[in-house]
């Protein structure tokens, strides 16, 4: 897994500002409402159904009931479906304060059904996480690169070193634009007649014929 040329955030992209902020600084732009959750998508959850899990609302990013595990190794990948199209700001991933926490993020958009096999192309962009128990660390994007996304995916590709890694909450915080429906109009063009609209009597000439 090499090529991690990006994201050297460390969690400190909220700076002092951070400190200032109200507690609900996460509800303005939480996106969690806006993931399509039935049709997310986690690959390498020791249980299946788990992935969907960590992705809370802001007010209950500290609970630890529900929570996902890798499987056959430490890494986890997300398939993330939006219902309409946002522009990703910032990210948060909280899990153990030990090895099993991830230790480095990939983020690609707009791949749907990613697999790891597509995990070796170059991503939009790269973190190495700080554990992060309490879910209190935002790590910014760079906004322009994820300014349309309807689908994210995200890799987790290492942890601390432990066999398995293990995640309580990923936010994600940005904007959200509702997906436009092009509604089919069915015009009637008046001008463009239709011959079976306009019976066009034909004239047989009468020929007399004389006896």
């Amino acid at each position: 897994m090499s090529g991690h040329g990006h994201g050297h955030g460390h969690g400190r992209g909220c700076g002092c500002a951070g400190e200032h902020e109200p507690p609900e600084r996460g509800l303005e732009d939480d996106l969690y409402g806006r993931i399509d959750v039935e049709k997310m998508q986690c690959l390498n959850e020791s249980r299946d159904g788990d992935g969907k899990l960590v992705f809370k609302p802001w007010d209950q990013r500290s609970d630890r009931e529900k929570f996902v595990e890798s499987d056959t190794d430490e890494e986890l990948l997300f398939n993330i479906p939006f219902t309409g199209s946002i522009k990703l700001k910032a990210i948060i991933i909280s899990g153990e304060d030990d090895e099993t926490h991830p230790a480095e993020i990939r983020l690609y958009k707009n791949i749907p059904q990613m697999s790891f096999d597509d995990t070796g192309r170059e991503p939009e962009q790269a973190f190495r996480l700080n554990r992060d128990p309490r879910a209190e660390l935002d790590y910014p994007t760079k906004i322009a690169r994820f300014s349309s996304v309807h689908h994210l995916s995200i890799h987790i590709s290492k942890n601390f070193g432990a066999e398995s890694t293990r995640v309580y909450y990923i936010g994600l915080r940005g904007e959200y634009t509702k997906a436009h429906r092009h509604e089919v109009t069915i015009c009637n063009y008046e001008s463009a007649a239709n011959p079976a609209d306009h019976k066009v009597e034909s004239i047989i000439p009468q020929t007399n014929f004389i006896s």
